[in-house]
């Protein structure tokens, strides 16, 4: 099963809705794609919902810190949503929790960067 990547706005959050595995292959592939061409276009504070996530293997964790750093060099902030059980696992395990901000629902990560913006 490959990756599906949808796409919505909250006020100037770019929110990515990821289901599938983001295992090596072109599904990581696209999410890596479309993350780096968001950046580019200035979409810096980007969300990940991951609650329809199965799985997530080296090549998955490699986009998603790519996709940190990338928003990080242009001021920006790449987060994490409602993580599946095993992906909260291999992110625990990896020590990518600890780099990468990770919220239980939208709300609360949502009023993550409207604190970070009014500089809070």
């Amino acid at each position: 099963m490959g990756t599906v990547v949808k796409e919505r706005q909250a006020g100037s959050v770019t929110i990515l809705d990821l289901s599938g595995k983001l295992h090596v292959g072109a599904a990581v592939e696209e999410v890596d794609q479309k993350l780096q061409g968001l950046i580019a276009d200035g979409r810096t504070a980007l969300l990940l919902d991951l609650s329809q996530v199965t799985g997530i293997d080296s090549q998955g964790i490699k986009t998603l810190v790519r996709g940190v750093i990338s928003a990080q060099r242009r001021g920006g902030k790449l987060k994490l949503m409602k993580l599946t059980p095993r992906v909260h696992e291999v992110l625990d395990i990896t020590r990518l929790l600890t780099v990468i901000e990770a919220f239980d629902n939208e709300a609360d990560a949502l009023r993550s960067f409207a604190s970070q913006a009014s500089g809070a």
